[in-house]
């Protein structure tokens, strides 16, 4: 990884986990480039927040869920990259994600579609985009679910492809160590945002029974996630790679 300041590329960064993501890598010395799905306003607000951090941002339109506009996203990211001097990026956070709530019995064809493009296929193939423009001996960070280790009724398509993503991470931190990329899955446990619909934020009892089934007694917080990925990118972190890090606070164990 160069030793300019280090530019992270954040899918999903204008809200939620993502938007705390970006501003806690800019606490930490880290420019961002975070990408949209159709909210430019309010990612241009977590520009501005992170340029009064004293970072350097940009805001890119960009739907995981549609893989045939992957490298068109490339070339624009090459572009932006040119607003730094740079051909590369350093660290890659594949967030971007869409929650379904649905039984087993009840799932259907369409909503199992739009979760494989979006939480599977599209971190699949834009981080196979984007090889070229990731610098050697940087990061890739995959976000999947603590529902992936536990199993709550309602999200076997969800939980699912989570657990596609830490079988995929494996072998990306394999097959990417020649060029020093380490690749590592961050699973949050339940978080209060407006994910989902925001049960678990404005739900009383769903977030008072998390609260009591984890063992730091409360609900997950943007900031909790936003925190550890910051610290999983920085260099003290470097020497873990293929790991599946939850967290959770302790939830359900």
């Amino acid at each position: 990884m160069s030793t300019q300041t280090p530019i992270a590329l954040i899918t999903g960064g204008s809200r939620g986990l993502g938007k705390s993501m970006a501003l806690k890598l800019a606490e930490h010395g880290t420019d961002v480039v975070l990408t949209y799905r159709s909210n430019q306003a309010e990612a241009q607000a977590v520009v501005a927040a992170i340029e009064t951090l004293g970072r350097r941002a940009a805001a890119l339109p960009l739907d995981v869920g549609k893989a045939a506009t992957f490298n068109d996203f490339a070339t624009q990211l090459r572009q932006v990259l040119q607003q730094w001097q740079r051909e590369r990026f350093d660290y890659l956070v594949n967030n971007a994600g869409i929650g379904v709530h649905a039984s087993f019995a009840d799932t259907t064809e369409a909503q199992f579609d739009e979760l494989v493009n979006v939480h599977f296929k599209g971190t699949f193939f834009l981080t196979q985009t984007l090889l070229p423009l990731i610098a050697d001996g940087g990061r890739i960070v995959n976000v999947s679910s603590g529902l992936a280790r536990f199993a709550l009724p309602g999200y076997s398509a969800y939980a699912s492809m989570k657990g596609a993503i830490e079988v995929l991470t494996r072998y990306l931190a394999k097959e990417l160590g020649a060029r020093g990329i380490a690749v590592n899955t961050l699973a949050p446990g339940a978080i209060e945002t407006d994910f989902g619909g925001g049960t678990v934020r404005d739900n009383a009892n769903v977030n008072a029974f998390i609260a009591s089934q984890t063992a730091l007694g409360r609900v997950g917080l943007p900031d909790d996630i936003g925190g550890a990925v910051a610290s999983l990118l920085s260099t003290d972190s470097r020497w873990i790679n293929g790991q599946r890090i939850e967290v959770s606070g302790g939830m359900f164990i």
